[in-house]
């Protein structure tokens, strides 16, 4: 056994080995061989100087082969690596990824989106027409929010032309504006509805059935109520044709039902606007009951009017005195 390991061990170290270095590889070559009669199973360092593990591994064999032959039986080291002194192990991909710092003004993951960012201040932002994409998400962020608190108000931001665009064309079927409305009417919540740019047909019906008191419209904002369209009927037969007609009377008809309840107006009334578009600028919306306030950088613009002096008293704070009458 020792004339086993005396090989690997003259290899591996240089010819220019002062005669100390002889003295210990004999001394090693005298270890093993007292080993051999109590171990079956010696381990050899392998030979190959161009590995550099490999090369600190036999210069140990040489110089301390108690640190190969005292080694403890329970170890969760991998073999041979304590002979280092301070062994490092590859970290793992999770923890190359958690060390990389870029700069201090980096995220720590990835930002959401801006719905989502909207959402979690308890937002919905309807900013489109309604179609079926459109209604999908509101509803899901409807729903979503009354399953995290079902006693914190909803905000949901309008700024859209209903189901028609904005030159009348119709995208969307009358059933999306009213699935969103019978989702707010289902929900728990206290629902603040903001109108910014435009609300119209439907939009504005998302508006003005808002919780009573917390519907608002900024000053430059629109709304317009109309008779719903009948989508393009193409070469569809006069029987198909006529049966559309029906349905989008009947819309109607329940379109001229919820206006008149959430603005306080008689179905008549109500009826009669939506002959012909009619549009309502803030002012306009807040008499005929489709808000109740008027926004202005956050406060009510009655407080803002109420708080400015009268010409008078400006007159009398900057020292100008009336003169008097010729």
């Amino acid at each position: 056994m020792a004339t086993c390991l005396r090989l690997p061990m003259a290899s591996s170290i240089p010819c220019s080995s002062s005669s100390s270095m002889t003295l210990k590889h004999r001394s090693f070559n005298i270890r093993c061989a007292a080993y051999s009669n109590n171990s079956s199973n010696i381990p050899m360092p392998p030979f190959n100087p161009k590995d550099p593990f490999l090369s600190k591994l036999a210069s140990v064999a040489a110089n301390n082969p108690d640190a190969l032959f005292s080694r403890p039986q329970n170890s969760d080291m991998p073999p041979f690596l304590d002979i280092y002194d301070s062994p490092k192990l590859m970290a793992t991909p999770a923890q190359v990824e958690r060390s990389v710092s870029y700069n201090e003004h980096r995220a720590s993951t990835p930002p959401p989106d801006l719905p989502s960012m909207l959402l979690h201040g308890r937002i919905v932002y309807i900013g489109m027409p309604l179609v079926s994409a459109v209604t999908e998400l509101v509803i899901a962020e409807l729903m979503y929010l009354q399953y995290m608190d079902p006693k914190a108000p909803i905000y949901l931001y309008i700024n859209s032309t209903g189901t028609t665009r904005d030159d009348g064309e119709t995208v969307g079927m009358e059933a999306e504006g009213f699935a969103i409305y019978d989702s707010m009417m289902q929900l728990q919540n206290e629902i603040h509805t903001v109108a910014v740019g435009a609300a119209i047909g439907q939009a504005c019906l998302l508006l003005a059935a808002g919780t009573k008191g917390k519907r608002f419209m900024m000053p430059h904002a629109k709304a317009m109520i109309q008779q719903p369209r009948a989508p393009s009927s193409g070469l569809m037969q006069a029987s198909d044709v006529y049966i559309r007609a029906k349905e989008v009377l009947v819309n109607r008809d329940n379109l001229v039902k919820l206006l008149a309840k959430h603005t306080e107006n008689s179905e008549e009334t109500v009826s009669n606007v939506m002959r012909r578009p009619y549009y309502m600028d803030s002012i306009k919306a807040r008499e005929f009951g489709v808000i109740d306030k008027i926004l202005w950088r956050g406060q009510e613009q009655e407080q803002i009017m109420a708080s400015v002096d009268a010409p008078e008293v400006w007159d009398n704070k900057a020292g100008i005195k009336v003169a008097d009458a010729f």
